[in-house]
């Protein structure tokens, strides 16, 4: 019997045929030896040592497809800049590497209609799964979730009717551990320099505010309420406006980076922190611990949930059947120099 051909690839690259020809087996035992499945030791060994003599290496695409798995997990956050997202992302590449998957980052910058169709392309199967954390939650992303083919996450609120696997902070009762941190502390002339309200986070931190506020008897004047953005610029242009019109006696800010923000905005303004206005932001992300003085923030939870909501992914993709499942992450206050003076 004459010599197999060798049979390479249209360009050039040694095929299963081109192993399967120089080990002198057939094409079904070098695809078996080849994806592990086995054979003989004398198979194997023949295999093995003709796939390196020809430079074989597997189509990393081609099994992942008989596989019905492409290794890839993605996220999809408003802004990879955000330390916040930082931490999370952090938190999540941690757990899904442990797991030999790959992580895929997306930032949406909040669109709609960008999240929406982001969900819509799973249906393409190009990931295993996806961990997404919206600040706004439409009727499109409901429909986008709940039609999704493949195993999502959601960091943030759901309508509980929702049918996905969720992971939630609690906002209102981070707010309100700031404001009776600082009624503790004597400070009663308390704004609030906060996001966007049409957004899940900047509803649920207002609503907070005004809880507390009520709670502890004091009234809350709309000169000292402040909306800007989740971003450090808008933070300090916000509180800016607030200090235009109103001297308060302590600041809460919706976040870190605008908390940051205020922070210049009260020093360009030769207001002291915290003698003259105490100060506290939230998710208690390395800006706090890096300003000066060091910010008194609410922790969130983000590296903890980002781990929460890894696990549920891998879970869901291990398991398709388990019943959709909520994580609660509780908020905690670490008090900082910026809001330690009792007055």
């Amino acid at each position: 019997m004459g010599r197999k051909r060798l049979q390479d690839a249209a360009d050039g690259r040694p095929t299963v045929h081109t192993v399967a020809a120089r080990a002198g087996v057939s094409i079904a035992s070098a695809s078996r030896v080849l994806n592990g499945i086995g054979g003989s030791a004398e198979t194997v060994r023949r295999v093995r040592e003709a796939a390196a003599a020809v430079g074989y290496v597997p189509n990393a695409i081609a099994r992942s497809l008989q596989a019905q798995r492409t290794g890839l997990i993605a996220l999809a956050v408003e802004d990879i800049g955000n330390p916040v997202y930082v931490a999370m992302m952090r938190a999540i590449e941690a757990v899904v590497a442990g797991s030999g998957h790959q992580l895929l980052v997306h930032a949406t910058g909040g669109n709609v209609a960008g999240e929406t169709a982001l969900l819509r392309r799973l249906a393409h199967r190009y990931v295993d799964g996806m961990i997404i954390s919206p600040i706004r939650v439409t009727d499109a992303h409901v429909e986008a979730l709940t039609a999704s083919p493949v195993p999502v996450v959601v960091v943030g609120q759901l309508p509980e009717e929702v049918p996905v696997d969720n992971v939630r902070a609690d906002s209102r009762t981070g707010i309100a551990l700031a404001v009776d941190h600082l009624v503790a502390a004597g400070r009663t002339r308390i704004g609030f320099v906060n996001g966007p309200l049409d957004t899940v986070p900047g509803a649920a931190r207002d609503a907070g505010f005004r809880a507390a506020m009520a709670r502890h008897g004091l009234a809350v004047d709309p000169a000292t309420v402040e909306v800007g953005d989740f971003q450090y610029a808008a933070g300090r242009a916000a509180a800016e406006r607030l200090l235009d019109r109103t001297e308060p006696d302590a600041i809460v800010c919706a976040n870190d980076l605008i908390a940051v923000g205020a922070l210049h905005a009260l020093l360009v303004a030769g207001r002291r922190v915290p003698e003259d206005v105490a100060l506290v932001g939230m998710d208690d992300t390395e800006l706090a611990q890096m300003s000066f003085p060091q910010i008194s923030s609410v922790s969130l939870g983000s590296a903890e949930r980002g781990q929460l909501a890894a696990g549920l992914l891998l879970d869901r993709i291990a398991d398709g059947t388990l019943a959709p499942r909520r994580e609660h992450v509780a908020p905690s206050l670490a008090v900082r120099a910026s809001s330690g003076g009792v007055r």
